[in-house]
């Protein structure tokens, strides 16, 4: 296993770059190039690199929906800081606007069904 000094990321003792940032590894040999990333234009339309920020996307997305909202709103906002942060570490990865719809998506659905949960309770509280 080996650790790579720009990102973190593990990859396999075999691998001479970083499969997440390509960063070189200890051992890569002199003047080598990175492989091309596959659909590397595609990266920026879809971070695979930054699981945290595309989950929060789409469960911001869903977190819309009434009952499982509530549910959904928190990792969305959770993932969605974790998602903003990961780039902020290495802006390779990419994602800040999939973690930024999904922190925005997934903090107002956190308000909306939080606030009808709470007028649920205190009405049912007062006998209403």
């Amino acid at each position: 296993m080996s650790i790579c000094p720009r990102c973190g990321a593990e990859n396999s003792a075999e691998a001479n770059f970083c499969s997440l940032c390509s960063a070189p590894l200890e051992g890569a040999p002199a003047g080598s190039a990175p492989p091309p990333a596959d659909g590397e234009s595609g990266s920026r339309l879809i971070p695979t690199a930054n699981p945290p920020a595309l989950v929060s996307y789409y469960l911001g997305l869903f977190s819309i929906f009434p009952f499982l909202g509530l549910f959904l709103a928190i990792p969305a906002v959770i993932l969605g800081w974790k998602g903003l942060d990961r780039v902020k570490k290495n802006p390779q990865v990419h994602g800040k606007a999939h973690a930024t719809i999904g922190l925005g998506c997934g903090g107002l659905s956190l308000l909306v069904w939080g606030g009808a949960l709470l007028i649920v309770i205190i009405s049912a509280l007062q006998g209403g």
